[in-house]
């Protein structure tokens, strides 16, 4: 069975999507209350979330926010809001999928397994995977929280550098010998504006996936990547 929670309002609705599921292996723990889900997920540790964004006491945004922050449980948020800037919103906030209101039973299925599916993916031989991020090196392609992020050549090049040797400080020395067969000269800030524009992709604003250490260079902390 797949642990499911359904944050919902509309017990209505909460009722006829559970007694569906309920036919094809999901166990559904229904949350009324936008302040009450988080605590409900780190009590249930959920395989699944489906979340409304119209919700009492927590708007959905902030509720996905919350969880996307302690965990990275695949998140579908189904609402009756049809504006494009809630859905670019909810998926900027974490969520891995959206619907909108009404949605036909097979089709809630189908996006919740497919979600399913790519959280059980494993890692291919040569990739590297640390919590949310994964690095596809065949594909050069790096996923964060199950979604394709766009990066140019050099922020990739150096992203890999410093995955590939997680829990390493690399001076900038030691990066530009690996991405450019080059020595550091001193001047050059292209690692560090690099850095920075990374932090922003990734939602790093401080430095803990990619910390600065001062003096000697960049180290990638495999730990801060859940």
């Amino acid at each position: 069975m797949y642990r499911l929670m359904l944050v919902e309002d509309d017990s209505k609705l909460a009722s006829l999507v559970a007694e569906y599921l309920a036919g094809y292996e999901f166990s559904v723990d229904i949350v009324s209350r936008g302040d009450a889900a988080l605590a409900r997920s780190r009590e249930t540790q959920p395989d699944v979330v489906v979340l409304d964004l119209m919700l009492p006491g927590l708007d959905g945004m902030l509720v996905c926010r919350q969880i996307r922050e302690i965990s990275n449980v695949p998140i579908l948020i189904l609402t009756a809001r049809e504006d494009v800037f809630d859905e670019v919103s909810g998926l900027e906030q974490g969520a891995d999928d959206y619907i909108n209101k009404p949605v036909q039973p097979r089709v809630l299925l189908a996006r919740l397994r497919a979600l399913l599916r790519r959280g059980q993916e494993k890692p291919a031989a040569g990739d590297l995977a640390f919590g949310a991020f994964r690095v596809s090196k065949e594909d050069r392609i790096v996923f964060w929280r199950g979604q394709p992020v766009s990066l140019n050549s050099s922020e990739y090049k150096l992203l890999l550098v410093l995955a590939e040797s997680a829990g390493q400080v690399l001076s900038r020395n030691d990066i530009l010998k690996k991405m450019r067969g080059i020595e550091f000269d001193g001047l050059d800030r292209s690692i560090d504006n690099c850095v920075s524009r990374l932090r922003r992709k990734f939602d790093d604003p401080d430095g803990e996936k990619i910390k600065t250490v001062w003096g000697e260079g960049y180290l990638f902390s495999p730990s801060a990547w859940d």
